[in-house]
């Protein structure tokens, strides 16, 4: 295929992001911000779907782009069972699993489920995902957890970080596949992974209970107190659900998850929402101490990225906390959409082969 329109569809807890890519040029790049209020009546993410899918297909109409006019539809990969890093066709199991929520609740769920929809809409346009959430690529002693009936899950922010891994070694004339590099994702969610020559192989499970707190998730907490919380008889299961992810952190502390509120509201003074903020900053220092063992102080670089990256008093900080280890490279935002786009463009040149879902189960 010589020419490919093409629709990148980024679904993130607090915002839809999606763009439309002919070959390599982006015609069109949209962010849409969904405020606690809207997101409230929704008890689970899949039921989002429609909500999120209506948006996109009404600002396409707005901007006149013609369904019939695009390829492929591009998704940001969800938690599936887990997956070897690639390109994978969107077919039925995938979104049966990402519909269930098999490997647990997320907003990148819904990447799946809208573009294999959208894609439906105009026969011969294909639907994928590239780099998902459970892409998994840890070494089996950062598994162990310190206890048999539990194990440690990778799932991150794989797309982004890879993304960002390899902007960065382009940058510097080298290849990702021969640098380490701790990268740092700083969203709704963040994740800490470290990258051994092209792998990642520890990285913390940012959904549901490890590393720092975020806008929106609590993070590792004490567990004991965790489970007298637990057995207390206060909080149904779903609410402790809740509380880990969707309602914690600055949710929790500062009533709302987003970062640019609390950035302004610092700037005006407001002493609890510079504390709290300042505890993240130092939490996410922390955990990249952690990784800095992991790769025995042999790093290249710590990268941050996401969209909290933008806010410079919150990377002073951890720059201030971190970079005795190694350099420090801030790239705000996150490159997803693009690297999506380019992951189905190669596709479609047949410079890449997708991969077909069909996990039944955990490995």
């Amino acid at each position: 295929m010589k020419f490919a329109r093409i629709l990148v569809i980024n679904p993130g807890s607090t915002s839809t992001k999606f763009a439309v890519y002919d070959n390599t040029v982006c015609s069109l790049l949209k962010t849409l911000h969904h405020s606690m209020a809207e997101l409230a009546p929704f008890k689970k993410i899949s039921e989002q779907f429609e909500f999120r899918k209506n948006l996109i297909l009404s600002e396409l109409k707005h901007d006149r782009i013609d369904l019939e006019s695009i390829n492929i539809v591009i998704g940001r990969g969800g938690l599936t069972y887990p997956l070897k890093s690639g390109v994978y066709y969107i077919n039925q199991l995938m979104v049966d699993h990402c519909r269930q929520g098999v490997m647990g609740e997320h907003a990148s769920n819904l990447g799946s489920l809208i573009a294999f929809d959208i894609a439906h809409m105009n026969p011969g346009t294909i639907a994928l995902v590239a780099d998902p959430v459970v892409t998994d690529e840890m070494d089996d002693i950062a598994r162990v957890s310190g206890h048999p009936l539990f194990q440690r899950l990778s799932i991150f922010h794989a797309l982004n970080q890879k993304a960002v891994a390899r902007q960065h070694a382009a940058k510097i004339g080298k290849h990702y596949e021969e640098l380490n590099l701790i990268v740092v994702h700083l969203g709704g969610g963040i994740t800490i992974g470290a990258h051994n020559n092209g792998k990642v192989i520890d990285v913390n499970n940012g959904l549901d209970g490890e590393g720092p707190y975020s806008p929106e998730r609590s993070g590792t907490l004490p567990v004991g107190a965790l489970i007298e919380l637990c057995f207390s008889g206060k909080y149904t299961k779903d609410e402790i659900h809740t509380m880990v992810n969707g309602r914690g952190g600055l949710v929790a502390y500062l009533g709302t998850n987003d970062a640019r509120e609390v950035e302004i509201a610092v700037n005006h003074g407001d002493e609890k929402s510079a504390f709290y903020l300042d505890a993240m900053a130092y939490q996410v220092s922390k955990s990249i101490g952690e990784m800095a063992t992991v790769l025995k102080g042999n790093i290249d670089g710590i990268l941050i990225t996401g969209g909290i990256a933008y806010d410079r008093k919150l990377m002073a900080q951890i720059r201030e906390r971190v970079e005795f280890i190694a350099p420090v490279s801030i790239y705000p935002g996150q490159d997803e959409l693009k690297s999506l786009a380019m992951n189905a463009l190669m596709v479609a040149r047949g410079e890449i082969d997708a991969l077909v879902y069909d996990k039944t189960g955990p490995e």
